[in-house]
C-alpha cells in the first residue's frame, strides 16, 4: 500500500515573495499622470509605467512574477501583472494614465482591466502594434 502522496497543483498561484520584492523596488518620485506601455506577445506580457516624457518609473512582466513556460502568455498571468503595476502606480501617486498597447498576445485586455481596477483612471488606449505592409522578402526563384 505505502504512503499517500499529495501533489500540489501549481501554476494558478503567484509566488508571494516575488510580488513583495517587486513592490519593494518602486520609484521614490511622486507623479500624478503617466503612460503605461503594454507589450503583449504570444509568450509573455510586459508592462512599463513611465512619466509623460518617457522616463521609466516601474516595470514588471509575467515572467518576473514566477510564471514559467506557456503560462506566461495567459490572460491570468497578464491580469496578475496588471494588478501589481496598479499597486506600484498608486504607491508612486499616479492618478491617470495613457495606455499604449503593442502586440497581439492574449494578455492585452486583461492587463489593462486589472490595472484600472486598482483605482487609476485610463484616459486613452492607443494601439501601436507593428503591422508589416509588404511582408518578408520573397524566396528566390527555383532553377531546375
Amino acid at each position: 500500500m505505502g504512503k499517500k502522496r499529495i501533489v500540489k497543483k501549481s501554476g494558478q498561484n503567484v509566488d508571494s515573495g516575488l510580488v513583495a520584492r517587486s513592490l519593494a523596488r518602486t520609484a521614490k518620485k511622486k507623479i500624478t499622470s503617466g503612460r503605461l506601455y503594454v507589450e503583449a506577445t504570444y509568450n509573455n506580457t510586459k508592462l512599463l509605467l513611465a512619466d509623460l516624457s518617457g522616463n521609466a518609473l516601474a516595470w514588471s512582466s509575467s515572467g518576473a512574477l514566477g510564471f514559467k513556460g506557456a503560462k506566461k502568455g495567459t490572460p491570468f498571468a497578464a491580469a496578475k501583472v496588471g494588478e501589481l503595476m496598479g499597486e506600484k502606480a498608486t504607491i508612486i501617486g499616479v492618478k491617470e494614465v495613457e495606455v499604449v498597447v503593442k502586440g497581439v498576445g492574449s494578455g492585452r485586455e486583461s492587463s489593462i482591466r486589472a490595472f484600472s481596477s486598482k483605482g487609476v483612471d485610463v484616459s486613452v488606449i492607443r494601439d501601436e502594434t507593428p503591422v508589416p505592409h509588404n511582408g518578408p522578402r520573397a524566396k528566390k526563384a527555383r532553377r531546375v
